[in-house]
């Protein structure tokens, strides 16, 4: 909840009695430091790459603020991944954070050094400022701080009268020292980022889309800088900061070990969340907004065992299955027809699953429906054989085309025979199948996404890449050009697989994705 909007409700006492009542008589808080989270040396490295490429340069990359959602009430607050990948704070991120890589000057202290004292260090709960910066702390490089609002004391008003932010509302926040010994890495009051901005000159690059608000206070002293320095240009570098997002972007192409081992994690964790829906069919099938059923105990899993879902969940079934992005979960789930489920469980640290199967609603596929998902298994299982180092990102998709060209070729529903539907200039097979077959997962359901053209989609596979192989068919209702049985059947099976130094690991390869499989787990 925010501030803004409450006053025509607002009861709060005022009284000088009531303020001093309520400032008293509370017990010492103890605030242990932590030891670094596991993330933290992963995050320090990130720090060093990214500090590599931006010799020289200011970074700014905040969290971003509270997002309202109505009124005085907002979104529950996820910070922007640029943000969390280089910090390793995740779910538990204070709101309007940021941080700030301070390039070094050699023989002098960076900009904004003035406050430096104050900060609080790696392990350090006195205030002295042994800080972890990104490199050798004598050389270049940059330092790095993290500018947060540390929770207010009992003697403030915020403490209870602030509904956006105050105690007793929103709970404490932890203090400067945890979070310093928490991540690794020097922290200092939020109050304190006004000096950085005062520092804004050329040189400085803000990740644009986390908090606009601080974006346009950073604008206005670059061209604030640019009037005052005759030689320099009078307009926004954006450009600037579009590399910056560009470069964080593609270092998240190759996952380091932590961030495998939390894709790991995510999948099994949305393995629980299918179990949980086909525990729950009976319930399901009998309401008449199934769907929203399914999406429900699929998000009581995922808050379960982590955040919160990675993506809006789908839950298309029968003839909504062939809408590719049916979140609107408002339909019911009938016997007889198939059900697509496109859901993924998003953990603490941010990193998300992207898992879809088809089921069969009453337990086994008719004729019809098991020769369109087998077609669809074929294509994943021809996409994820060519995966390995060494080969051009496309040529996933390509496989994975092959086979569906192939398919509605055989079954007479193209005008061209499968080679010939496959030259780019006429592609029939994909009015059957519009979207890719693969994205780059992460900390991003599709991460990466601001990489460049030639190192995402005519990029070089590398051993450490996670990504999604998701081919599917889809014969829309009112679909002429297929035979009347056909008509509202959708079929998608996504797996996520982690490139290995020979091929690739199908890290969901435990969620049952045959034909069997499927109709196994559904009667277990």
């Amino acid at each position: 909840m925010n501030a803004m909007g409450n006053e025509n409700r607002s009861t709060t006492p005022q009284s000088a009695t009531f303020k001093d009542f309520i400032s008293s008589g509370w017990a010492d808080r103890t605030d242990v430091a932590p030891p670094p989270r596991a993330q933290a040396p992963y995050a320090a490295r990130r720090r060093e790459l990214i500090s590599a490429m931006h010799a020289g340069e200011r970074l700014i990359v905040p969290a971003g603020p509270a997002k309202t959602r109505a009124n005085d009430t907002d979104y529950p607050f996820r910070a922007h991944s640029a943000f969390s990948y280089l910090t390793g704070w995740g779910s538990d991120t204070v709101p309007g954070s940021v941080l700030v890589l301070e390039p070094r000057q050699t023989g002098a202290s960076a900009a904004g050094a003035g406050a430096r004292g104050t900060g609080v260090g790696v392990g350090d709960s006195s205030g002295s400022a042994a800080g972890a910066g990104a490199g050798d702390s004598s050389g270049a490089g940059h330092d790095a701080v993290l500018y947060l609002m540390p929770t207010a004391g009992r003697d403030s008003d915020e403490f209870y009268a602030n509904p956006a932010i105050g105690e007793f509302w929103t709970g404490p926040r932890p203090s400067l020292a945890h979070v310093a010994a928490d991540l690794g890495i020097e922290t200092r009051n939020l109050d304190e980022l006004a000096g950085v901005l005062d520092a804004t000159d050329a040189s400085t690059r803000i990740v644009r889309e986390a908090d606009p608000g601080l974006t346009d206070q950073v604008d206005g002293r670059r061209l604030l800088a640019a009037e005052l320095d005759a030689d320099a240009s009078e307009t926004i570098d954006e450009d600037g900061d579009s590399v910056l997002l560009r470069d964080l972007s593609e270092l998240r192409l190759v996952k380091d070990e932590f961030e495998i081992s939390e894709m790991r994690a995510a999948v099994d964790a949305t393995k629980q969340g299918f179990d949980d829906v086909i525990a729950d069919l009976p319930q399901i099938v009998a309401h008449p907004r199934g769907e929203r059923l399914v999406e429900g105990t699929f998000y009581r899993r995922a808050r379960a065992e982590g955040n919160t879902v990675g993506y809006d969940t789908i839950a298309a079934s029968g003839p909504h299955a062939c809408t590719l992005h049916w979140t609107r979960n408002d339909g019911p789930v009938v016997p007889g027809d198939l059900i697509l489920l496109d859901a993924g469980i998003e953990l603490d640290s941010l990193y998300t699953a992207d898992i879809t199967r088809t089921l069969p609603v009453n337990g086994r596929f008719t004729e019809v429906q098991r020769r369109v998902y087998e077609a669809v298994l074929e294509a994943a299982d021809a996409a994820r054989a060519v995966v390995k180092p060494g080969i051009v990102f496309r040529e996933v998709h390509a496989a994975a085309m092959a086979v569906i060209a192939r398919k509605t070729a055989e079954w007479g529903f193209l005008p061209v025979g499968a080679e010939e539907s496959l030259h780019a200039d006429l592609q029939y097979h994909r009015r059957y199948m519009v979207h890719g077959t693969s994205h780059h997962l992460g900390i991003d359901v599709h991460d990466c996404a601001q990489a460049r053209r030639e190192l995402y989609l005519d990029g070089e596979v590398k051993e450490g890449m996670v990504f999604t192989i998701e081919p599917g068919l889809y014969f829309q209702p009112d679909d002429l050009t297929v035979p009347e049985e056909y008509r509202g059947i959708g079929v998608r099976i996504e797996d996520d697989v982690l490139v290995t130094s020979d091929g690739c690991e199908n890290l969901s390869a435990g969620i049952p994705r045959t034909v069997d499989e499927v109709e196994a787990w559904l009667a277990g």
